[in-house]
């Protein structure tokens, strides 16, 4: 059963993933609710010409700005794929608590990493939200890219 709010939280994502969609951005939205504050962000990695501007990254930079933190302890970040290698890496460093994701990623996904992961800081995963609008957008994006 997916909780209401994890429904909620993910349609925003894929609000952020259809904006960047709309910039010829790979359409990945991330939201992080933290303290009741809802921060939005999605890909910019073709306007800033910068391979580190993933949603995941940018959400994180405007959280810890807006909450004036370091670190995220008490946010759950809502995704619409699977993190990639650095953005699961960011979000450890963020002490993010939670991590909820929509599509699994099969080449870029790295949330099985978090199986041989020893820290002190655990990152629950739920995965699967919306799993099937955000796979959609993703596959419409890059058939229209092949097809220019």
């Amino acid at each position: 059963m997916i909780d209401k709010l994890d429904l909620k939280y993910m349609k925003l994502a894929l609000n952020e993933a259809k904006k960047g969609y709309l910039l010829d951005e790979v359409p990945i939205g991330c939201v992080i609710v933290s303290s009741g504050v809802v921060i939005r962000a999605h890909n910019t990695k073709e306007k800033t010409k910068d391979a580190t501007c993933h949603a995941e990254i940018n959400a994180i930079k405007k959280a810890c700005k807006k909450l004036d933190a370091k670190v995220l302890p008490n946010a759950t970040i809502y995704v619409t794929v699977e993190p990639c290698l650095m953005c699961l890496g960011a979000i450890l460093q963020a002490r993010i608590t939670r991590l909820v994701y929509g599509a699994k990623e099969e080449k870029f996904g790295a949330t099985s990493v978090l199986d041989n992961y020893q820290s002190n800081h655990t990152l629950l995963v739920s995965g699967g939200v919306l799993e099937n609008e955000a796979k959609e957008l993703m596959q419409e994006f890059f058939k229209a890219k092949r097809l220019k």
